[in-house]
């Protein structure tokens, strides 16, 4: 079958404009500031091995939808831990350890993001806790422990994960190094967004004076893509259409910005998509996208496998790319948006269009992708 046959069929599950979209510099750099941007940077390009990931023309897929470029930041390449994660956790075990030898550091995570963590405690020669609940696959966890990290699984799902990481941490004085963002805990996860804008500045030297007319963002609990905000708004002058994708049963920022208020939701069952299968938009992140985001975009499991298969077989570029499963919604959501004539005109997307999309992790759960590579 031809791509075009392929994917001709794709469809997105819902669709929403953000009537409140006001694209605000000031106000985005007054969450994540210029300065603690441009200090992530400063560190982790001084880090052993640190390069910048590739930048992929997906030139087929763009033939295909009538696009003039689709760029695929590949974040399988991101030191060894294959996930853009690898920017973020370990940037902020590093700048809360201050020297101090003591410490000890815990997380709750998905996979990638515990990664991260153990691998900066290792690397600083701190002791790490991480609490993962019973959907972490035992590959993920084993990973974890390669770098020295003691894996407490959890019963339940990441909510139940993050509530007894928290519980521990404060019984035993630890330091919680998390993504996630609460009312009196907001320093570490912008620590962590700092880190994962280090690709904002890669991209914005690679692309040169190419203009990105669309950028399509996954979100989970909304730190990735609030990041990559807050990058758009320190070094572009260009504002592109920011467009953000979540799995159709864990569509936080959409039913927020639907809202106009952090809204949690009921997760009736997990999606493929782990590390985007999240309940609620955390606080940081809420108050750069709450505005900036044009429109969101949910999609099902259902393309998961073949996408995954299809940039490992070169169908949308010349090269062969290893993209788990959190890489296929960019790809996904711009095949059902281009799909939709009607949608495809009122955002713009035509044959001047520049669209950015993130493969966010390789094969990170090496299990669960050659699961989706052989179905």
């Amino acid at each position: 079958m031809s791509l075009e046959a392929d994917i001709k069929s794709w469809k997105y599950s819902f669709f929403l404009n953000n009537n409140n979209n006001n694209f605000s510099k000031e106000n985005i750099l007054s969450v994540l500031p210029k300065d603690e941007i441009d200090e992530a940077y400063k560190v982790i390009s001084k880090w052993d091995n640190y390069s910048p990931t590739p930048l992929i023309s997906l030139k087929k897929l763009s033939k295909n939808l009538n696009l003039k470029n689709i760029l695929y930041k590949d974040e399988s390449k991101r030191f060894h831990l294959k996930s853009f994660k690898a920017l973020g956790g370990a940037y902020a075990v590093e700048k809360v350890a201050k020297g101090n030898n003591d410490m000890v550091i815990s997380t709750a995570t998905a996979g990638n993001h515990g990664r991260s963590v153990a691998w900066g405690s290792k690397k600083i020669g701190l002791k790490c806790k991480i609490f993962i609940s019973e959907y972490v696959s035992e590959f993920r966890a084993e990973v974890m422990r390669s770098f020295g990290a003691d894996v407490i699984r959890v019963k339940g799902n990441y909510d139940n994960s993050l509530k007894e990481c928290i519980k521990q941490s404060k019984l035993n004085n630890w330091q919680i190094v998390q993504d996630v963002a609460w009312e009196d805990y907001k320093l570490v996860p912008k620590l962590t967004m700092a880190g994962y804008s280090v690709m904002m500045k890669e991209i914005f030297e690679q692309i040169k004076n190419e203009k990105i007319s669309h950028i399509i963002l996954q979100a989970g609990v909304g730190g990735m893509a609030a990041a990559m905000v807050a990058g758009i708004a320190r070094y572009f002058d260009h504002i592109p259409k920011i467009i953000i994708v979540e799995p159709e049963g864990a569509a936080c920022v959409m039913a927020s910005i639907k809202a106009g208020k952090i809204k949690k939701i009921k997760i009736e069952k997990e999606s493929l998509m782990g590390g985007m299968s999240c309940d609620e938009v955390s606080l940081v992140p809420w108050k750069i996208l709450k505005q900036s985001v044009n429109y969101c975009v949910a999609i099902s499991d259902d393309y998961i496998a073949k996408t995954v298969k299809s940039l490992a077989n070169s169908d949308y570029s010349d090269e062969k790319i290893i993209g788990g499963e959190c890489s296929s919604p960019g790809i996904i959501s711009l095949v059902g948006l281009c799909n939709d004539s009607e949608i495809k005109k009122k955002i713009n997307l035509n044959q001047e269009s520049n669209v950015l999309l993130f493969g966010c992790e390789g094969n990170a759960d090496e299990e669960l992708y050659q699961k989706l590579l052989n179905s």
